[in-house]
């Protein structure tokens, strides 16, 4: 049962965002710290990647753990209240994104996903990026 009411939800909800998120904005300032110029949320491409280097024909996307349900992480569990509607939304956005993924390197782009929790080890993630960028 949900402890909120549904204008309390439905304010809380909306708060909750697809762009710009804080995991989305580290990542891109450590990128641009570094150098790298990128263009954001080409709509082109199918999923609207995050970060896009059309001249290296990569892409990034940023997801959080919860709403992408990273495997094994602590952070991606389901909501114990309306276990029906989570479970299919969060399956489905799953699904998008593998098929997204697909699509984008069907069409000859190389893809990363950056997970929210890998953001904890800087060092590795910095690492991460780099060799996804810097590599052919």
């Amino acid at each position: 049962m949900d402890t909120l009411t549904p204008a309390q939800r439905s304010a809380c909800m909306s708060r909750v965002r697809s762009k710009d998120t804080k995991p989305e904005m580290i990542v891109r300032r450590l990128l641009h710290g570094r150098g790298f110029r990128y263009r954001l949320h080409d709509k082109r491409l199918p999923g609207k990647p995050d970060l896009t280097f059309a001249g290296r024909r990569k892409v990034i996307f940023v997801h959080g753990c919860f709403w992408h349900m990273h495997e094994g992480c602590s952070h991606a569990g389901i909501p114990k209240s309306r276990l029906d509607f989570w479970k299919s939304k969060l399956e489905h956005n799953r699904s998008r994104d593998q098929m997204n993924v697909a699509l984008l390197e069907k069409m000859g782009w190389r893809v990363l996903v950056v997970w929210e929790c890998e953001l904890r080890d800087m060092n590795a993630v910095t690492t991460k990026l780099e060799n996804f960028l810097n590599k052919e």
